[in-house]
């Protein structure tokens, strides 16, 4: 036994000893091509493959998108293999934190019968260099290890199907975001934003949203069929992307719809500024850096810009004060003022532009659809409009629900028929309903929003009387005016003939 242990340490100091000789006396070039053999005739011997994914592509400064994945995807599956795992924050997911493999921790998967072995790995990096951005010492890096027969099966369908899943996991996790634009117009720089965001985290839904049960499912399928209609668009050559027109009268719920809209379909948002936009330039820049999976949202787009493509340039005339000061101050004032016009925002929504980044959507919303240019709501651009009226008693029964937590009362087709009678937006009643103190049950709100919706009819049939009586006013105002008229006409006539016949007699003197 001694000499089997004495063979041993005599064998392990004769490598060592090579190995030194290796690396210090044998030529840089040469040391390669020995490797390269020396890796050749491992892999001819060894029946495995190992594919490599490292966390940084290219430039190290930014992350490859493939390791990213890979990452998502493995901590789904880690948490339940791995012994040893690490907690990271999670950034940007509804999870505190994230479990995944810890370093130099291996998994093994089947795959269709194919077993495959993960790895997790980081190594160190010993580098003098001098960077403006400097990175991190710790190169981190996946591995796959799998068969040789399995080359096929694993390039062709599981490194595919590992990708699809991790992004759809990080679809699934991350927390929605409400982007607005920036209204400073110096973007220079590194890495300059153009957006700045804080985390959506509007409540509302299409359950909870105060609409006819009709008009809710009908745009609940148009959003899923747009949704599931990649294949569909790219098979009709269009931009996948839909355009929506809500309007309607204010309290009508047109922001609500949107927050539903975006809960509903999980995509961020953009609200985008128009009058922090300073051109047709910059407006395309902002709609690029948009991701898909989103919702673009410009709210009143009829009072955001006079979008007529002309631009009147107001001059005070001063009767006093330096000439030059006055033209000065004039460019100020034209330079401030937002160049962006109907056509730019035509060709950025439906232009060469618009397909930049697919599955978006558009919205536009306004309070008067009447003052909207057409061809900014025609049907291409905005593929679906939806009027958002005032409250009628499907929507009162909804926010019932929502804010006494009432399927059915009695006062109920009371509101029903003075619904019927009035105008009131769903803003209104629901203010009406919301209890105001501890001791207001169901019925103490409904009576307070009859008597609400009582006082709105007595003054809507109130301006309904006096608009009349203007109307009738004006008509009378009217008819005295052309009555007024014609009697002038008629003493012009009349006088003119009396100077014919007066001509005629030969009384002029």
């Amino acid at each position: 036994m001694g000499s089997e242990w004495t063979l041993l340490g005599s064998f392990t100091a004769t490598i060592m000893i090579a190995y030194t000789v290796f690396d210090k006396f044998i030529p840089t070039h040469v040391r390669s091509y020995i490797q390269i053999y020396a890796h050749k005739l491992i892999g001819f011997l060894s029946p495995y493959i190992q594919i490599t994914f490292p966390e940084f592509s290219g430039e190290r400064l930014k992350h490859s998108e493939l390791f990213t994945a890979i990452q998502t995807y493995l901590v789904e599956t880690s948490s339940q293999r791995a012994r040893k795992l690490k907690a990271e924050p999670a950034n940007n997911s509804n999870s505190p934190f994230l479990l995944s493999m810890d370093d130099n921790e291996e998994i093994t998967e089947i795959f269709q019968g194919v077993k495959l072995w993960w790895g997790s790995h980081k190594t160190m990096l010993k580098t003098q260099s001098f960077s403006f951005y400097p990175s991190s010492d710790e190169k981190r890096f996946y591995t796959l290890t799998f068969h040789k027969r399995h080359r096929d099966i694993v390039s062709r369908t599981y490194i595919p199907h590992v990708l699809e899943q991790g992004k759809s996991i990080k679809l699934k996790n991350r927390q929605l975001k409400l982007f607005t634009n920036s209204c400073y117009t110096g973007w220079g720089g590194y890495r300059k934003s153009k957006w700045s965001h804080v985390v959506f985290e509007h409540p509302a839904r299409f359950e909870t949203l105060a609409m006819e049960k009709t008009v809710k499912e009908e745009i609940i399928d148009d959003l899923l069929t747009f949704k599931n209609g990649k294949e569909y668009y790219d098979k009709i050559g269009k931009a996948w992307k839909r355009g929506y027109l809500l309007y309607g009268p204010p309290g009508t719920g047109k922001s609500t719809m949107i927050a539903a809209m975006a809960n509903f379909m999980y995509y961020d948002v953009y609200d985008l500024e128009l009058t922090a936009v300073k051109d047709n330039t910059q407006l395309r820049t902002l709609l690029i850096e948009t991701t898909s999976k989103s919702i673009i949202v410009i709210e009143d787009i009829d009072c955001s810009l006079d979008l007529t493509g002309k631009r009147v340039v107001k001059k005070e005339k001063e009767k006093s004060g330096d000439v030059k000061d006055t033209i000065k101050k004039a460019e100020e004032e034209d330079n401030k003022e937002s160049k962006v016009t109907l056509s730019g925002l035509l060709n950025c929504i439906d232009g060469i532009w618009s397909g930049c980044a697919g599955e978006r959507i558009i919205i536009f919303t306004t309070n008067y659809v009447e003052k909207l240019d057409p061809a900014l709501i025609r049907s291409g651009r905005m593929d679906k409009k939806i009027e958002l009226s005032y409250c009628g008693y499907e929507a009162f029964k909804v926010l019932a629900k929502n804010y006494l937590d009432v399927d059915y009362h009695r006062l109920f087709s009371v509101v029903e028929g003075l619904l019927e009678e009035t105008k009131i937006t769903p803003a209104d009643v629901a203010e009406n309903m919301m209890p105001k103190s501890k001791s207001d049950d169901p019925e103490t709100c409904l009576k307070k929003l009859i008597e609400s919706l009582k006082k709105a009819k007595e003054k809507a049939e109130e301006d309904a009387e006096k608009k009349a009586g203007e109307e009738e006013e004006a008509r009378l105002k009217e008819e005295k005016e052309k009555e007024q008229e014609q009697l002038a006409v008629e003493e012009a006539k009349s006088d003119e003939k009396a100077g014919k016949e007066v001509k005629e007699n030969g009384f002029i003197h």
